[in-house]
């Protein structure tokens, strides 16, 4: 196999989850823009879902967020998902939208509010008994205000405690995904603030528990590449959660602040032996102002076009330069792989599993945005209530 088709075989591998809250109304803390033909029940997510991987061929698996996509009948739920060509992909829990969390949810002073939050957890596993997931996706905004608010050791072991009682509930090839976040809404202390502390638990858990990289989660400057080249070492990167950032956790479209830094994880990711099915590609993104399925298309194909250029990376050269100190030289190779122009090759790539060369095109004349605006008239759209 030449090392072209190399490439080629490894792109029609890729798998990029999307995420159903991206097809509701979604947006900032201010304001929320509802759109036409946004869907109005999980059910509706999961065909809009279908719709991109048509279109694109990457995007077989649909994250979940509980309670924003309960549904009566979970396996009725995967059974459509499947009828629409996409699974059932991580289940991502939701401590944070109740008013007993407002002190934190498994990290509160309170057992009650502790034992709230598990059993919300451990219900999410069930739904993962009843769709297949096999990821468990936590994100926790437990954290405090101001200075002496809560002791923040005692709310570590409190988070250890809660976290080893879901982990154990975990079933055959089932995986805990932890998430970690800077700030916000918690200001002063954020009980999992870094990939450190999210390490930190994961290896006391084992195996089967995951650091997630959130790429809108970091301080500015903050190298995510070097986080991930270590979590890949050391065994321990579960996944993506994939978006773009300007100023803090802004949920853009990946790829759009800063295509190089996509770049530059993807090739960690690439170097690192990252690029398999044990390590997820989620979006994590909100669509405010932009089209909702267009908007995912276009991310899907940023990722794409990012993974590209980190497998044309010249590893020989990349390595010779790099064992010769020749500084100028292995930063060339790794521009010369950026600066690639990979549009032709996946244009390329897409006709090659049948699919049209140009997905945004494909999607803008197939007339379903205009058939769902016609038809998703009533109800109450999805959204994430803000």
């Amino acid at each position: 196999m030449t090392e072209l088709a190399a490439v080629k075989a490894a792109l029609k591998t890729q798998a990029v989850e999307t995420p159903s809250w991206a097809y509701g109304n979604s947006g900032t803390r201010f304001k929320v823009f509802a759109q036409a033909g946004v869907p109005r029940d999980p059910f509706e997510k999961l065909d809009d879902a279908a719709k991109v991987h048509e279109f694109t061929g990457v995007a077989p698996t649909v994250a979940l967020h509980i309670p924003w996509d309960k549904v009566e009948d979970y396996t009725a739920l995967a059974g459509h998902a499947e009828k629409g060509g996409v699974r059932i992909g991580a289940i991502n829990s939701n401590t944070f939208q109740d008013d007993d969390y407002k002190l934190g949810s498994i990290c509160h002073p309170d057992a009650a509010v502790r034992r709230k939050a598990v059993g919300h957890l451990l219900e999410c596993v069930d739904i993962m008994d009843a769709t297949g997931s096999r990821d468990l996706k936590l994100w926790f905004a437990d954290g405090t205000n101001y200075p002496g608010q809560d002791d923040v050791r005692s709310r570590q072991d409190r988070l250890a405690e809660g976290l080893a009682e879901v982990y154990e509930r975990l079933g055959e090839g089932q995986r805990m995904l932890l998430e970690y976040k800077l700030f916000e809404p918690a200001f002063y202390t954020t009980d999992v603030p870094d990939w450190g502390t999210a390490y930190a638990h994961c290896l006391k858990l084992g195996e089967k528990a995951q650091v997630v990289v959130d790429t809108g989660h970091h301080a500015p400057g903050t190298n995510i590449e070097f986080i991930v080249a270590t979590l890949l070492r050391e065994g321990k990167l579960g996944g993506f959660d994939f978006n773009s950032r300007f100023y803090a956790d802004d949920d853009l479209m990946v790829g759009a602040a800063d295509p190089f830094q996509l770049f530059r994880i993807m090739y960690e990711v690439v170097r690192g032996g990252g690029f398999t099915s044990d390590v997820a590609f989620m979006l994590d993104q909100c669509h405010n102002i932009e089209a909702k399925i267009p908007a995912i298309i276009r991310s899907v194909m940023n990722v794409q076009e990012a993974t590209a250029k980190a497998l044309l990376v010249d590893a020989e050269a990349l390595s010779a330069a790099q064992a010769s100190g020749d500084v100028l030289g292995a930063n060339a190779v790794l521009m010369d792989a950026y600066d690639t122009d990979v549009r032709p090759l996946l244009r390329e790539v897409r006709q090659e599993m049948g699919l049209d060369p140009e997905p945004l095109k494909a999607y803008a004349g197939c007339g379903y945005g205009e058939k769902v605006v016609a038809e998703r008239v009533g109800g109450q759209q999805a959204g994430w209530g803000a």
